[in-house]
């Protein structure tokens, strides 16, 4: 396993591409990311950011339950109905529902969905994607990990009958 300690986004791509897919990586923007991972909060909350692959954009559609996000064709769907996303919303959503689920910190997503912008840019963007989210019966929800990032919950599983 591999370490990597570093905000920048190409730092992490040529960490990977040296690896050429030898061993997994964890990605941390800073050095109290690696302490909150290395040493989990008291009490068994979980507000550790897990590993994160190359925070690049999907090659794929990614599903979360019933939401498609599809980078290739720049399109979001819920139950099929396109969603009217943003380009950066799209790129924000594609990450967050990305697998594997993990909390991606301020620096990842800025680096990663924002072209480097900052943190207010981020939050804006947030606070315009949470809106867009509330309409959906079911659908996902961006939750604000304090200190750290944002995250969604898992999928709702189906329940068989």
């Amino acid at each position: 396993m591999v370490v990597c300690v570093s905000a920048d986004a190409g730092v992490l791509g040529r960490v990977l591409r040296r690896l050429d897919g030898v061993g997994s990586v964890v990605n941390c923007a800073d050095l109290t990311q690696l302490r909150a991972l290395l040493s989990p909060s008291p009490g068994g909350s979980s507000s550790v950011v897990g590993p994160v692959a190359a925070p690049a954009t999907p090659q794929g559609p990614v599903r979360w339950g019933e939401l498609v996000v599809d980078p290739t064709a720049q399109l979001v769907t819920w139950r099929g109905d396109p969603l009217p996303l943003s380009r950066t919303e799209r790129e924000l959503l594609a990450r967050l529902i990305g697998p594997p689920l993990v909390v991606w910190s301020y620096e990842q997503l800025c680096a990663s969905a924002l072209g480097g912008a900052d943190t207010a840019a981020l939050q804006s963007t947030i606070k315009r994607l949470r809106r867009r989210l509330r309409g959906l019966p079911g659908g996902p929800q961006v939750h604000a990990v304090r200190g750290v990032g944002y995250r969604l919950d898992p999928p709702p599983r189906l329940n068989d009958h």
